[in-house]
This record gives C-alpha cells, sequence and structure tokens, in this order.
C-alpha cells in the first residue's frame, strides 16, 4: 500500500530534477513500493521542460505529470497535496538529495503515528556535508528575506528527538495530507513562504518539528544563471500578504523594504489588503 507522495515542481531544471528522482528511486530500493512521485513542469515547452515530460516515461513507480504554465511561481508546491492520494506528502526542491535512510526513516517515524498533524521539516546539510542548519531565527532579516539560517544542537545528533522550530527553509517539508493548511492564494512570484506557513501551523494549534534524521542536501548555486527573474516586488507583496494574513505587523515588512521599493507600490499593496 502506497504511504508517501513525494512530489517536486520544477521550472527549467532538468538537471536537477533528474538528480533529486533518480537518486531516490536507486538509493531506496526497499521501500519504492510504497511510494508515488509527482512532477509539476512550470516551463512544459522549454528544451528543459520537454526533457522532464520524457524522463517521466521511464519512471516505473507510479508517477503523476502535470504541466502548468499560467504563471511562474514555487509556491505551486501546494498543488502536490490537491493531486496527491496517499496519506502523507513529502515535498522537495527539485534539486534536494536526501541523506542515506533519511526516507526510510521518515516512513517509520509516520507509520508510528508520530507526527500528530504537525509540519515536518529536517536540518539543511551543508555542501561540506558536515555542517547543518537546522531552522530559521525569525528574530532576523538577512538578503531581504525574513529569517536567517540558525544551528540548534540538539539537531547535530542524527538519532536526537524531533524538537521545535520557529521555522526552516522550504526546501523540504512533510506533513499528513489532510493537514496541510496551504499557501496563500493570492501568492505569486518567489519569496514570502518561510515563517509565514509556520505562523499558520502555529495559529492552528499545531507545531513545526525538527527531526534530526531527515537531512537534505540543497544545490544553491546556478552557475549557468536562473531561468527566471524573481521580483523584489512581489516577495514585498507576499510577505505583505503573508503577514496580514497570520497576524502579524505589517510595518515589519514596509521597514524593510522601503528603501528598495518605490513608495507608489507600497502604497498599492497596503490599499489591495485595506490597510491604513
Amino acid at each position: 500500500m502506497k504511504k508517501i507522495t513525494i512530489g517536486t515542481c520544477v521550472y527549467d531544471d532538468y538537471d536537477g530534477v533528474y538528480f533529486t528522482l533518480q537518486s531516490i528511486r536507486l538509493c531506496n530500493p526497499d521501500i519504492l513500493d510504497r511510494i508515488e512521485f509527482i512532477i509539476i513542469n512550470n516551463n512544459p515547452a522549454s528544451c528543459h521542460g520537454e526533457e522532464v515530460s520524457k524522463l517521466t516515461q521511464h519512471i516505473s513507480e507510479p508517477i503523476t505529470y502535470l504541466e502548468f504554465s499560467k504563471y511562474n511561481s514555487p509556491f505551486l508546491k501546494g498543488k502536490i497535496f490537491d493531486l496527491a492520494e496517499t496519506e502523507y506528502v513529502l515535498v522537495l526542491d527539485c534539486h534536494v538529495l536526501l541523506e542515506p535512510g533519511a526516507l526510510k526513516q521518515l516512513l517509520d517515524f509516520y507509520d508510528a503515528g508520530k507526527d500528530e498533524g504537525n509540519l515536518l521539516q529536517g536540518p539543511l546539510l551543508h555542501d561540506d556535508l558536515t555542517n547543518i542548519s537546522t531552522h530559521f531565527d525569525l528574530s532576523k532579516w538577512g538578503s531581504d528575506m525574513w529569517g536567517e539560517w540558525s544551528f540548534d544542537k540538539r539537531g547535530k545528533d542524527r538519532d536526537s528527538e524531533p524538537f521545535e522550530i520557529p521555522a526552516q527553509g522550504m526546501g523540504l517539508f512533510t506533513c499528513r495530507r489532510n493537514s496541510w493548511l496551504g499557501f496563500n492564494k493570492n501568492f505569486r512570484g518567489f519569496g514570502g513562504e518561510e515563517g509565514y506557513i509556520h505562523c499558520k501551523y502555529r495559529n492552528a494549534g499545531k507545531k513545526t518539528l525538527c527531526l534530526p534524521f531527515l537531512r537534505w542536501l540543497h544545490r544553491f548555486s546556478r552557475p549557468g544563471g536562473t531561468k527566471f527573474t524573481p521580483l523584489l516586488q512581489d516577495r514585498f507583496r507576499n510577505y505583505m500578504i503573508g503577514f496580514n494574513e497570520v497576524g502579524r505587523n505589517t510595518n515589519e515588512v514596509i521597514k524593510i523594504f522601503k528603501e528598495k521599493i518605490p513608495n507608489k507600490f507600497i502604497d498599492d499593496v497596503k490599499k489591495e489588503l485595506g490597510i491604513t
């Protein structure tokens, strides 16, 4: 019986999604019969997009493939929960690798019923394959993002008990399908999900937990350049929408962006949200 759906969204990153998907299939032969896959192709007409489509034809495990080009955004990750049919869902960026054994331990965790409807994440493994970042510190802003990578010593030992964290990067997250609270439907572009979704869970009486064994390696470098252009205005607008939804003071967002975003755009967003 299938237990978990592993889903990813891809925009012109065939290499990334190839190695993410194939590493899971290659390294977890003992649990593949419990896994289904979902790929959302966000630019199917490109050369990369066409190759992603061809790749799905070589996957023997159950796979759902969706082409979506109405708009470009990482928030399409939320659609994975709409498409999934298994009890649990694991969402990965299309350029993430998992430590050996991590997926099996996650299934064991779910089999034991320990998730309790919480949002589950794991430590980010740095490129040296030694150091980790266990969470985002939401008391800080950095690089126009809410939160900075931080380390909690409780995450050092892979066998440590899960512990609560304020937030974490959304390159990997997992939860029970029917407990997913969803991104705001008005989000567009890139940025704003970290911190926001974690506040949403806390507002609902749930937690975000770090599972020390669920370590993930994220490829950040793009020597060939990104195929899309993240706009600071989109990030600002998403933060304003998110802060407004979860009950945080939007003036905190304005303070961070006011020297970088035109005043008219700030006023337009405030008007859109009914903020005086």
